[in-house]
């Protein structure tokens, strides 16, 4: 019946999720976590019966949990609508935030985007000898050998290290079996998972995406120029809107911004 009704548009649409910042669990401006973009997903994929989800993506990564319940989400969306989901890489799509670009059927980047980074960081400070310097005698008190593993102002255990690093290798290889599985045979014969990081062009010839492409053109390609776009994101916090939340607000970027400063941007 829609074609003999002119005025109704029936152009295909393509819903674009934004997914920029760091990714963390709880509130703050600019993070990406699974509460807060469990709504704008849903909703992307509900609204309008679009002809593919784009995410638009930049980010440096952050916790591993929320990169995989984000991604878990998108991927469950879209076996259940069957709507294919595009990934289009800006600055940066590394560690968690390539995580989340393996959400996608399909990755594309600028020549100058960075993606990569497969691997897992813990990093922290050694305060003891700063404590003493300054006469600060430290008194902890608990019920569990391991439970104050790893404490900034006591100095190190090996075992603590130990039982960190096997957590981190765990993850790993959590992350390692995540991109092998969206990926599968387009990964190239050598070691990805090392951490590394990559332009466009060499992440497009390692596998790690399937072409050099933006998001409209790339989607008005696909689906023809008469192809709508509708945006969906998370709302600001609504204390935030009226400057409330500065202070939590100024954290977040400060750690925001060490996460971008590793890849030079």
């Amino acid at each position: 019946m829609k074609r003999f009704i002119p005025f109704l548009n029936t152009a295909p649409s393509v819903a674009v999720i934004r997914l920029q910042g760091m990714i963390a669990s709880g509130p703050g401006a600019g993070r990406l976590n699974d509460v807060a973009l469990a709504p704008v997903i849903e909703t992307a994929f509900k609204r309008g019966k679009p002809k593919a989800v784009a995410l638009v993506i930049n980010s440096p990564g952050g916790s591993p949990t929320q990169s995989a319940l984000i991604a878990a989400r998108i991927r469950r969306l879209a076996a259940e609508k069957d709507i294919p989901v595009f990934a289009f890489v800006e600055d940066v799509a590394a560690s968690g935030g390539y995580w989340l670009a393996t959400a996608a059927d399909e990755i594309y980047a600028d020549s100058n985007s960075i993606l990569g980074s497969i691997g897992v960081i813990s990093a922290g400070f050694g305060l003891q000898d700063l404590i003493a310097r300054y006469g600060v005698e430290r008194r902890v008190y608990t019920a569990g050998q391991s439970k104050s593993q790893l404490d900034p102002f006591r100095a190190e255990k090996p075992e603590d290290v130990a039982r960190l690093k096997t957590l981190l290798d765990q993850i790993h290889q959590n992350f390692i079996a995540q991109v092998k599985d969206r990926r599968g045979a387009k990964l190239a014969e050598q070691d990805l998972f090392t951490g590394e990081f990559w332009l466009g062009a060499q992440a497009v010839e390692l596998g790690l995406a399937d072409g050099i492409g933006h998001l409209v053109p790339t989607m008005k390609d696909r689906y023809g120029d008469k192809v709508q776009f509708r945006a969906y994101g998370p709302r600001r916090p609504f204390l935030s809107r009226f400057g409330l939340s500065l202070m939590q607000d100024a954290l977040a970027l400060s750690e925001e911004r060490a996460l971008y400063a590793r890849f030079g941007l």
